[in-house]
């Protein structure tokens, strides 16, 4: 150990003044690294144990988490908790066994305890609470959504009610800081209170942010058009449609922003009853038939006597040889009776025409000029050609196709969609604003990159800078004592004292000092050959 410690101070002495600095600063270096490895790995793995809390729960999540001296970390603002990885799991049993976090305002937690002795009254303000609570907790699991509250009116249960058309209403209040919700978000929220709430409509629920925007006033669906704003807001919906419908299919064969096309729809907004009677004479059909028949037959005869009535008493046939008559009457009646009763034909249509049909639409279509073909060096440049007629034709053709539009005979096209193709000018109606966009992307785009590669440059100077020092680190050159030496020290050195130098010299000054004669041998070949002058 001793003699390690020795060959290092000797190794030490024979470093220059840059060796040492050099070497000092290396091993502080390796050192820090070291204790920073050490640190880091002894500190514990925090990981996300409540977020998005209100400033009541985290307080009192944090004063338990003091309690209990565990290590936390605050986040986002004081909305977040981190813990230690391997006791996530364990406190968030144990908080939820204390009811915390709570959430923004109680929920059916509030029926677990027993109450007696309550009145009707306040079992329902505590069923209006808990439903209020769940789902202001469950709007605020919504992505977007930092919290929200609920609250619901609903009418009372009375048992002579006087307004029969008095129905329940909600009002929910979102904050959802910068940012902004999707109508389908804002959709999403008004049917979930709706449901939640029995004989509650969706357009009876009115959301509104932290900015004081009414975010539901644009999705209230109004299927009589009875607005101005609601016609106009469905007029804007069917163009923007039918445009957006049409574009992207020129796009794709024209390219992308080659086209502009804008709709213009005529909308329907009266409702209309109409109910049409028409009668067919030559259509009869029969309603109703009666038929009624009667048949009467009778006889009368008598086997002897004589006639009855006036010829019984008369003297001439009485006197007479003539034989008696035989009286006999017979009597036979048939009588048919039949009607027929018909009905005309007659069609009835009720026709019932809700608001929003579609009258009539035009369209007005601009496409862009073609390129110019790139001019040869030192030709002039060509105007870009024209698409000929057909061309155009087939455009406008395949835009009422899109459109569903059919022209009355003798009606031309172009009363429908207006077709024109002329050169597009967007990027010089706007030169500084475009050249203000441009600056502004370089600007982020450098910021960006040169944030990205700070950290390789600063040590890519670091490391050059040590190859320089590196770099001008020459050996001194050290002659060789043996020809220094005095007289005295050559005589302890060797056992001859006539001053030459021998090989056991040159061994022994060599295991002595190695270094010093490794630099004498550069110098002496360096070093140029002596010139002889005789």
């Amino acid at each position: 150990m001793n003699n390690f410690a020795k060959s290092l101070l000797v190794l030490w002495g024979e470093l220059g003044l840059n060796q040492r600095v050099s070497l000092v600063v290396a091993s502080l270096a390796v050192c820090g690294g070291l204790l920073a490895v050490v640190v880091w790995s002894r500190r514990p793995d925090y990981q996300l144990l409540y977020g998005r809390m209100s400033e009541k729960d985290a307080a009192a999540v944090i004063s338990h988490l003091q309690t209990l001296n565990i290590p936390h970390q605050v986040t986002a603002g004081g909305a977040g908790v981190m813990v230690p990885q391997d006791q996530v799991y364990k406190l968030r049993m144990d908080l939820a066994a204390k009811g915390l976090p709570g959430g923004d305002g109680v929920g059916f937690e509030i029926f677990d305890k027993g109450q007696f002795g309550l009145s009707d009254f306040v079992q329902r303000t505590n069923y209006l609470r808990a439903i209020q609570g769940e789902l202001a907790r469950t709007i605020t699991q919504l992505q977007g959504v930092r919290a929200a509250r609920v609250m619901i009116v609903q009418p009372e249960n009375r048992l002579l009610l006087t307004d029969q058309g008095v129905k329940p209403s909600a009002s929910v209040f979102i904050d959802v800081g910068g940012a902004r919700l999707e109508p389908e978000q804002v959709n999403a929220i008004r049917h979930l209170v709706a449901n939640a709430v029995q004989g509650l409509l969706p357009d009876a629920v009115a959301v509104v942010d932290n900015r004081g925007h009414v975010l539901s006033d644009e999705l209230k669906q109004d299927p009589t058009l009875g607005t101005a704003s609601s016609q106009m807001r469905y007029k804007q919906q069917v163009e923007d449609y039918l445009s957006r419908k049409v574009e992207t299919m020129l796009a794709a064969v024209i390219g992308p922003g080659n086209a502009v096309v804008r709709v213009s729809a005529e909308i329907e907004t009266e409702a209309t009853t109409s109910t049409q009677e028409k009668y067919d004479p030559d259509g009869q059909v029969v309603r109703s038939q009666t038929i009624t028949e009667d048949a009467t037959s009778s006889a009368e005869q008598r086997a002897n006597g004589g006639a009855v009535g006036v010829s019984a008493n008369i003297p001439e046939k009485a006197a007479g040889n003539e034989p008696m008559a035989r009286p006999s009457s017979t009597t036979e009646q048939n009588r048919k009776n039949r009607t027929t009763t018909y009905e005309i034909n007659r069609v009835t249509t009720n026709t019932t025409r809700s608001p929003g049909t579609v009258k009539s639409v035009t369209a007005a279509v601009f496409i862009a000029a073609r390129a110019a073909a790139p001019a040869a060096a030192g030709a002039p440049a060509e105007a870009a050609p024209k698409r000929p007629p057909e061309e155009l034709a087939a455009l406008r053709q395949i835009v009422l196709n899109a459109l569903g539009l059919k022209p009355a005979p003798g009606q031309p096209a172009e009363s429908l969609v207006s077709l024109q193709e002329t050169p597009f000018q967007a990027a010089e109606r706007f030169p500084a604003q475009i050249e203000a966009l441009r600056a502004e992307s370089r600007w982020m785009g450098w910021t960006e990159a040169a944030s990205r590669w700070a950290a390789v440059a600063g040590a890519a100077l670091v490391f050059l800078y040590f190859l320089r020092l590196m770099a001008r680190q020459k050996p001194e050159p050290v002659p060789v004592e043996v020809l220094a030496l005095p007289p005295e020290a050559m005589g302890r050195a060797l056992p001859n004292r006539n001053g030459t130098v021998t090989p056991e010299m040159l061994n022994h000054l060599i295991r002595q000092k190695p270094a010093n004669i490794g630099a004498a041998l550069r110098d002496w070949v360096a070093a140029p050959a002596p010139s002889n002058k005789n």
